[in-house]
C-alpha cells in the first residue's frame, strides 16, 4: 500500500498553470477539513460503542477493547511524522487523496469485522490512511494561503480537527443507537465526496527536493510506544511491581531510547533535532503530550461514567456531550483570536489549561451517584469544550508558526505524533486507575481519583505555556 501511495503521490514535474477548475483557498481548506474530520472523529466515535462491540462481539474485558482506541492512535501516531517528511517530497495533493482513499476503504471494513481482531486490524489499516492525508492536508492549506493568512487557517484548520474528536461520542451516540457498525460506515459517504471534490478543485502542490527519510525512526518510535501503553493498559492486572510490568517499561525505554540516539545520529533521522531549537516548537510539543493525554483520559472517563454509573444510552451521552464540544468553534474564532494579539498564545494557552482542569475537578466535587446532569456535569463539560477552544488551536497555530515553510508537513506531524501519542497514554493511564472493570462496576471513588488525576495532568500544560510566552524585547530610553 504504502509503495503504490508514494509513487502515486511523486511529483512528476514544475506546478501546473493556475486553472479556472481548481479551487481557491477556502475551497482548499473546506476540502482538507473533510478529511481531517475522518480522521479526528475516528480518535473518539468508537468510545461510546465500546459496550456494544463488547457484546455482539463476545469481549467484555475493557482492557482488550482499548485496543480498538489505542491500536488507532499509535499508529496514526507513529507515522505521522514519516508521511509528515515525504509530503514534503511528493505531490501533497494526490498524496491526501491516496489517504483519504485507504481511510474510506478500512472504515468499509471495519464496519464488517466479526472480531476485535478484525476490528483491530481494519483500525490499524484507519490509521495509516489517516496518518498520510494528516499532515498533507496542513500543506496544502499552507501553500494555497498567503503568509499574512497562514496563522488564521492553521487556526481554522486545528479547531475543526479539535472539534470533530470532541463530537465523537456525541456522533457515536447518535449512530449506535441504531447500530455499532454506522459509526464506520458514516466514513463512507463523506470520504467518497472528498475524493470526488478533491480530484476536481485540489490545486497542484508540488514536493521539494528532499533526502527520503530513514524508515528505522518510525519502527523504532512504533514499538517503542506500543509496548510503553501495553505496560501501562496491563499494569492493572498484571501489578505495578511485577516483572511482566517492569520488563514491559524497560522495553519500551529502551526503543524510546534507540529512537533518540537514532534522530540524534542519523544523516536522515525522522525527526530533525534541530526543530526543537525554537522556544515556541519546543513548548507545543511538551503541551501536545500533556493536554492530550488529559483530553484522552476525560472523553474516555465521562462515557464510562454516564453509561456505566448513571446507566444511560449511548444516544443521551453523546447528547450530554455536546456542550462541550460546541464550545470549541466559539471560543477559539470568537475570544481566543483578539486574546492573543493582546496577550501573546502563551497566556491563552495557560488560560486554557487552568479552565480544562477547572471542569474536571467540578465534576471530581459535583457528580454524585445519583444522575444529576445541570448541577454535576453540566458545568464541567461547558468549562473543558472551553479549554479545549483556548489550547489546541493556538498550540498549533504557535508551533506553525516557528517552522519555515519548507518544514510545515513535518512540523506538524511532529505535533500531531505527540498529541495522538497524549491520547493514547492518556487512556493507558485512566483504564488501570478505574479498574478493567470499571464499565460494568463503576466507583465514584475511582472516577474522582481519575478525574483529579486528569486536572493535575491538564496542569501540568502550564509549565510549557510559559516556553510559548513572547520574548519581551527592552523599550528604547528615551531621553
Amino acid at each position: 500500500m504504502t509503495r503504490l501511495s508514494l509513487a502515486a503521490a511523486r511529483d512528476p514535474g514544475p506546478p501546473s498553470p493556475p486553472s479556472p477548475h481548481r479551487g481557491g483557498p477556502r475551497q482548499v481548506l473546506i476540502i482538507v477539513c473533510a478529511g481531517v474530520v475522518l480522521a479526528s472523529l475516528d480518535l473518539f466515535i468508537v468510545n461510546v460503542a465500546l459496550p456494544q462491540i463488547a457484546r455482539d462481539l463476545h469481549s467484555p474485558n475493557l482492557g482488550d477493547l482499548t485496543w480498538v482506541l489505542n491500536g488507532y492512535a499509535i499508529v496514526y501516531a507513529s507515522l505521522l511524522v514519516f508521511f509528515g517528511r515525504l509530503a514534503d517530497r511528493y505531490r501533497r495533493d494526490r498524496a491526501f487523496l491516496v489517504g483519504v482513499a485507504v481511510f474510506t476503504a478500512a472504515s468499509a471494513a471495519c464496519a464488517a469485522s466479526t472480531s476485535v481482531a478484525m476490528l483491530v486490524a481494519f483500525r490499524l489499516v484507519q490509521a495509516a490512511g489517516a496518518a498520510l492525508l494528516t499532515p498533507t492536508s496542513l500543506g496544502l492549506v499552507m501553500a494555497a494561503y498567503p503568509a499574512e493568512r497562514r496563522s488564521g487557517a492553521v487556526r481554522a484548520w486545528t479547531a475543526t480537527g479539535g472539534l470533530a474528536a470532541a463530537l465523537g461520542p456525541v456522533v457515536g451516540g447518535l449512530l449506535v443507537a441504531s447500530n455499532w457498525r454506522l459509526v464506520f460506515l458514516v466514513n463512507v459517504p463523506v470520504g467518497l465526496v472528498a475524493l470526488l471534490v478533491g480530484y476536481r478543485r485540489l490545486p497542484r502542490v508540488p514536493g521539494h527536493p528532499v533526502t527520503r527519510p530513514n524508515p528505522v525512526g518510525a519502527v523504532l518510535a512504533t514499538a517503542g510506544i506500543a509496548v510503553l501503553t501495553l505496560a501501562l493498559v496491563q499494569a492493572g492486572s498484571w501489578g505495578w511491581g511485577s516483572a511482566q510490568t517492569i520488563a514491559a517499561l524497560a522495553g519500551a525505554a529502551a526503543l524510546v531510547g534507540m529512537f533518540v540516539a537514532h534522530c540524534a545520529t542519523s544523516p536522515v533521522p525522522l525527526i530533525r533535532p534541530s526543530l526543537f531549537r525554537s522556544h515556541q516548537f519546543s513548548g507545543a510539543s511538551l503541551l501536545a503530550v500533556t493536554f492530550s493525554a488529559a483530553f484522552g483520559a476525560m472523553l474516555l472517563s465521562i462515557v464510562l461514567w454516564e453509561q456505566g454509573a448513571w446507566g444511560w444510552s449511548a444516544l443521551r451521552c453523546g447528547l450530554a456531550i455536546a456542550p462541550g464540544p460546541l464550545m470549541v468553534p466559539l471560543i477559539s474564532f470568537g475570544v481566543a483570536g483578539p486574546l492573543i494579539g493582546r496577550y501573546g498564545s502563551g497566556y491563552v494557552i495557560a488560560l486554557g489549561s487552568t479552565t480544562f482542569a477547572a471542569g474536571l475537578a467540578w465534576w471530581a466535587l459535583a457528580v454524585t451517584a445519583r444522575p444529576d446532569y445541570l448541577t454535576g456535569m453540566l458545568g464541567g463539560m461547558l468549562l473543558t469544550g472551553i479549554g479545549v477552544g483556548f489550547t489546541l488551536p493556538t498550540m498549533m497555530s504557535s508551533a506553525s508558526a516557528s517552522l519555515p515553510p519548507e518544514e510545515f508537513a513535518t512540523g506538524s506531524g511532529v505535533i500531531n505524533m505527540l498529541r495522538q501519542t497524549g491520547i493514547a497514554l492518556g487512556v493507558a493511564i485512566l483504564v488501570p486507575v478505574l479498574g478493567t472493570g470499571a464499565e460494568h462496576h463503576p466507583s465514584l471513588t475511582g472516577f474522582r481519583h481519575a478525574w483529579w488525576m486528569t486536572a493535575g495532568i491538564a496542569l501540568l500544560g502550564l509549565v510549557p505555556a510559559l516556553g510559548l510566552l513572547p520574548r519581551r524585547t527592552a523599550k528604547p530610553a528615551t531621553a
